[in-house]
């Protein structure tokens, strides 16, 4: 019997091969010769990758037989997701194996700040004997603050606490239960700016996180805070960041993550007071071994055709083609349901209800994490570690099965109850031999509208007119509606638009609606798909 072919494109660890098993064919190719790359995945039937190797569409369309992509690492920047799942291929990373080495390298920032060490090392190489020029500071009883509670923060919250540090926290999806389980004191981003004298950064980047930190943000803080950022280049607005060090308005600042890698030519690296590295948070040998060991389990899986935990673009796995539907659709309403819960989450409660719940349907409470983390998170959300993202941050997660669906043939709902006890939830369905996907219920409001990339969401009080604002607002905008609900709980009381659009909604034009309807929610919703 002929055995499956892998293909490694890069040097991997020997426990990599290991971790691969007898049963397959390994084939060592040098992925940067483009030529040889393509001849050799003419008959792969999996392929592992570094960083150094680009798997794009030219790439995937040579591999007729491939069914699996593996990066052995956390980014995914080289592999091209998008033809990978056009084409049925599975994509894997590694999502936890460099955690400690991130948090690790943080605390070493940190250390390399408070103590001057590589400007010291780097004057007595040269000669000079300058103590008094590297006179440091102690990380006893100062305060330090943490901006993401996710694993690597947490990580980080431990390791420190036997510092006798004081450690504050911002992350608005972590509940205060879990907080003081870390020894951390929730606070707000201005407090946390304003009474630290560290800060470590490890959050993901999104749209509203980019630039989050700036000039606002820097003139509250003490002029002796310094700050690292080993998360995503772009949270601190790096030109914000070189005035603040160049004026002295902070101390210090250490950065292995730039907007532009490498930062050829930034200014950043001209200041004395600033500590670079090249992005190094998972260039440690134990996490380079992990992501290979990671990976190698993955595609022993994906080519056995069982669930493979990492995968970022497809579920894979032994499931019910009545269930499979629902896995898409269930990451959708976990994503919805994070844009409109807009608060720290205490518990998550997946339901299924009809004739699908007769069979295992737990890939869709794992779907429905994995939607709802999605964006919450600094980490690669795959369908093994939602749960622990959410253990992690002390939110209970039930799933429930009912056979007996009154109107539908089969919905499914994910509901938060937040920490303030209020809720948030989202219903849907598929339906028809094309699988769409409907949304049927949010928060209580009863409507049924396709899925799109882009929604809208607004509840104010019903009354005549409010559909000739918002829809002025978004023409003016050059916003396109494409579908819409109204739902209500009775006349003149409140109402529920859900609108789809073509297109993001800039903040501001939504603020402008939010104002004119007098809204009390105004939500936009992007998916990632």
């Amino acid at each position: 019997m002929t055995k499956p072919i892998v293909v490694i494109a890069e040097e991997l660890s020997p426990a990599t091969v290991e971790a691969l098993g007898p049963d397959f064919e390994v084939r060592n190719v040098d992925g940067t010769d483009r030529v040889a790359l393509l001849e050799a995945l003419a008959t792969a039937d999996a392929i592992l990758v570094r960083s150094a190797t680009q798997v794009d569409a030219e790439a995937i369309a040579a591999a007729p037989r491939l069914k699996v992509v593996a990066r052995a690492g956390v980014g995914l920047d080289n592999v091209d997701i998008k033809a990978a799942t056009a084409a049925g291929v599975m994509v894997v990373n590694a999502p936890t194996s460099n955690v400690i080495s991130a948090a690790e390298l943080a605390i070493g920032q940190m250390f390399a700040l408070a103590r001057h060490i590589p400007d010291a090392n780097a004057s007595l190489k040269a000669g000079e004997w300058k103590r008094s020029k590297f006179t440091g500071v102690e990380f006893f009883e100062k305060t330090i603050g943490i901006v993401g509670l996710g694993r690597i923060g947490a990580l980080v919250a431990e390791r420190l606490a036997g510092f006798g540090v004081n450690i504050i926290g911002y992350d608005p999806y972590v509940t205060p239960t879990r907080a003081e389980q870390l020894g951390v004191k929730l606070a707000t981003l201005e407090e946390v700016m304003a009474q630290s004298d560290f800060i470590t950064i490890h959050i993901p980047k999104t749209p509203e996180t980019t630039g989050m930190i700036g000039e606002a943000q820097f003139a509250i803080a003490k002029p002796n805070l310094r700050i690292v950022n080993c998360s995503r280049g772009g949270i601190i607005d790096e030109a914000a960041l070189y005035a603040a060090l160049k004026t002295g308005r902070i101390a210090g600042a250490g950065l292995d993550v730039f907007v532009s890698e490498p930062p050829t030519g930034s200014p950043l690296l001209e200041l004395s007071n600033i500590v670079v590295t090249p992005h190094l948070g998972a260039s440690t040998d134990e996490a380079q071994e992990k992501a290979g060991i990671s990976v190698a389990k993955s595609v022993r899986l994906a080519l056995a055709g069982d669930l493979v935990p990492d995968a970022v673009n497809v579920a894979g796995g032994v499931i019910d083609s009545s269930v499979k539907p629902g896995i898409s659709l269930m990451e959708n309403l976990g994503q919805i349901l994070f844009g409109i819960s807009g608060g720290s989450v205490a518990a998550i409660e997946v339901e299924v209800r009809g004739e699908i719940a007769a069979h295992d349907v737990s890939v869709l409470k794992l779907a429905g994490l994995k939607g709802f983390f999605q964006n919450a998170v600094t980490e690669q959300v795959s369908y093994v570690n939602a749960p622990l993202l959410a253990q992690a941050r002390g939110v209970d997660v039930k799933l429930t099965v009912d056979t007996n669906s009154d109107e539908y043939r089969n919905v499914t709902t994910i509901k938060a109850t937040l920490s303030d006890g209020t809720t948030a939830s989202v219903s849907g369905t598929v339906i028809g031999p094309k699988l769409h996907q409907k949304i049927v219920n949010i928060n209580g409001y009863d409507v049924e509208l396709a899925m799109a990339e882009h929604l809208v969401l607004m509840v104010y009080t019903d009354r005549p007119g409010i559909v000739a604002i918002y829809g002025k607002a978004f023409a003016d905008n050059n916003v396109n509606i494409a579908g819409m609900q109204i739902a209500r709980n009775a006349k003149g009381g409140r109402a529920l638009s859900v609108i789809t659009v073509d297109s993001k909604v800039a903040p501001e034009v939504l603020e402008q609606v939010r104002v004119a309807i007098e809204a009390d929610v105004m939500k936009a919703v992007d998916l990632t798909v």
